[in-house]
C-alpha cells in the first residue's frame, strides 16, 4: 500500500471512529432526556473533567439517587452515613436535563450545545433552607465558597431567603463579596422580602454597600428600590449607600423605583419607598441615557401619588425626552390600560403646575384612546378656553365607551353649538394670570373650597 493510500484510510477510519463517537452520544442524550432529572453523576472536585465527551459518562447508580434524595429532603441521618467523619463534601453534582443553549464560541460565532448545570450538596442544601444538614457538610470540610455553576451558596441562600444558612455560611468564612458568574454579588440577589435578614447578615460581616454588579453597575439600593424593597432601602440608607449614584443606563436608585411596571396593589409600597429616597436626598432632576426623569418614568407607570411627590419636590413638567415627549405624552399613552390607576389625577396634577397641554388638533385622538377614562377627558379638555368640536369627535369615541358614559361625551358634543359657559371662561383667565403657580396661589386664597377645587380641575362628571 503506498504512503498516500495509507494516510488516505487512516483519515478514513478516523472519520469513521468520530461518526460512530457523535451517533452514541447523540444516542445517549435522547436516552438521558426522557429521565430528565431521575438521574445524577457525583464527581469529586479534584477530578472534575469538563472535556470528557458524553459517551465516557456513567449513568447514575442507586448511590446517586440516595445522595440525591438526602440532599433534597434536608435528610441529616442519611447525610452523615453519606458523609462519615474524615470523608469530604468538596462533590460537584451535574443534573442531566440536557436542555438545550445557544452559547458563544468566539466573536461573532454561536453554537448550539447542551446546557450544563453544576451544582453542590452546600448549594441545594443552603438555598432550601436545610440548615443542620448545611452545618454537618461544612463540618466536613465542604469548600464554603465552590462555585462550579457559577454562583456560590451564599447566592443561592441569600436569593431564596434563607437567613440561618446565610449566617452559617459567613461563620465558616464565605465571601461576603464573591461575585457570580454574572456579575452579582450576594446583596445584589436579595431581590424578596424574605432576603432581608440575609442582607442584615451580609452588612454584618462586610458586604460592600456600593458594590456595583458587571453588567449593569447597579447598586444593592438599585436592586432594592426596583423591587419595592422599603425596608432593605432603609437598611442600606443607614449603611451609608449612595443615593443618587446612577448606573450604565443612567439610573439612580429613584429613577430605578420610578421606572420599575407597577400594578394598582404595588402603587403604595413605590410611593412610600420614593418618599424615603427624597428624604435621604434623592435627586428628581436626574435623568436616564435617554433624559428621561423620574416624572417620565412615574407618568408612564401612573404613580398618582409618586407623580404628586416628585412635582412637590421640584420636579419639572416640561422637560422633554430624547424622543420629544414630556410627562403629559408619557401618561396619555397608558390611559386606556391604566384606568384603574386614577390617571386624571395626574393630568390634573401636571397641568395645575404649568404642564403643556396637548395640541388641539390631536384632541380627537386623545378621546379615542382615553375614553376609558373620561375623568381624565374631562380635567384635559376643562384646560381649553375654547374648543372646536367636529363630527370627528364624535367619531373618534368607540361605541362602547360611548354607550357607558353617554351623558359626559354628549356634554362635549354639544359644544359644537354653543360657547363654553361664563364660569368656565372666569376659571380660564384667572388659571392664566397665575402661568404655573395655581397649586401654590390657589389653595391661599379666601374662597370657598368648592371654588378652589373648580380652579384646580376638579371632576363634575361633565364638561360645560
Amino acid at each position: 500500500m503506498s504512503r498516500s493510500s495509507f494516510a488516505f484510510t487512516s483519515t478514513a477510519l478516523r472519520s469513521l471512529e468520530l461518526d460512530r463517537d457523535m451517533l452514541e452520544r447523540d444516542k445517549y442524550r435522547r436516552q438521558l432526556a426522557s429521565h430528565h432529572f431521575s438521574s445524577y453523576m457525583l464527581k469529586k472536585e479534584t477530578k472534575v473533567d469538563q472535556s470528557r465527551s458524553c459517551k465516557n459518562r456513567p449513568p447514575a447508580t442507586c448511590q446517586d439517587v440516595v445522595v440525591q434524595n438526602a440532599l433534597y429532603t434536608g435528610d441529616l441521618e442519611a447525610l452523615k452515613q453519606l458523609f462519615p467523619r474524615g470523608s469530604t463534601a468538596n462533590i460537584v453534582i451535574e443534573p442531566r436535563g440536557e436542555e438545550m443553549r445557544w452559547v458563544a464560541r468566539g466573536e461573532g460565532l454561536w453554537s448550539l450545545t447542551y446546557e450544563q448545570e453544576l451544582t453542590t450538596p452546600l448549594h441545594i442544601t443552603a438555598g432550601r433552607g436545610f440548615a443542620d444538614c448545611l452545618q454537618l457538610l461544612l463540618q466536613r470540610g465542604a469548600n464554603v465558597d465552590l462555585a462550579p455553576g457559577g454562583t456560590t451558596a451564599l447566592h443561592e441562600s441569600c436569593e431564596n431567603g434563607q437567613p440561618e444558612c446565610t449566617k452559617l455560611l459567613l461563620t465558616y468564612g464565605a465571601n461576603a463579596n464573591a461575585t457570580s458568574e454574572e456579575g452579582l454579588m450576594p446583596l445584589h440577589v436579595c431581590s424578596s422580602h424574605e432576603s432581608l435578614e440575609c442582607a442584615k447578615h451580609l452588612l454584618q460581616y462586610g458586604a460592600a454597600i456600593n458594590g456595583c454588579s458587571l453588567d449593569e453597575d447597579d447598586s444593592p439600593l438599585h436592586v432594592a428600590a426596583r423591587n419595592g424593597l422599603q425596608d432593605h432601602v432603609e437598611l442600606y440608607l443607614r449603611h451609608g449607600a449612595a443615593v443618587n449614584k446612577q448606573n450604565y443606563e443612567g439610573l439612580t436608585p429613584l429613577n430605578a423605583a420610578c421606572a420599575q411596571p407597577q400594578e394598582l396593589q404595588d402603587l403604595d409600597c413605590y410611593f412610600k419607598l420614593c418618599q424615603t429616597l427624597l428624604g435621604a436626598g434623592a435627586d428628581v432632576h436626574t435623568v436616564d441615557q435617554d433624559k428621561r426623569s423620574p416624572l417620565h418614568m412615574a407618568c408612564k407607570n401612573a404613580n398618582p401619588d409618586v407623580v404628586d411627590l416628585l412635582l412637590a419636590n421640584g420636579a419639572w413638567p416640561n422637560n422633554m425626552d430624547y424622543g420629544g415627549e414630556a410627562p403629559m405624552h408619557n401618561i396619555l399613552k397608558v390611559v386606556c390600560y391604566k384606568a384603574a390607576h386614577h390617571p386624571e389625577r395626574i393630568v390634573r396634577a401636571l397641568l395645575n403646575h404649568g404642564s403643556i397641554r396637548v395640541w388641539p388638533g390631536a384632541l380627537p385622538t386623545v378621546l379615542k384612546h382615553c375614553s376609558e377614562s373620561p375623568a381624565t377627558i374631562e380635567v384635559l379638555l376643562n384646560a381649553y378656553s375654547h374648543l372646536k368640536v367636529t363630527d370627528t369627535w364624535v367619531e373618534s369615541v368607540p361605541a362602547e365607551a360611548l354607550k357607558n358614559n353617554r351623558e359626559f361625551f354628549e356634554s362635549i358634543f354639544s359644544l359644537a353649538m354653543t360657547p363654553r359657559s361664563l364660569q368656565h371662561l372666569a376659571r380660564c383667565r384667572l388659571r392664566i394670570l397665575l402661568e404655573g403657580r395655581v397649586r401654590k396661589v390657589v389653595p391661599k386664597l379666601s374662597l370657598p373650597t368648592f371654588i378652589k377645587d373648580y380652579l384646580l380641575l376638579e371632576c363634575r362628571g361633565y364638561v360645560h
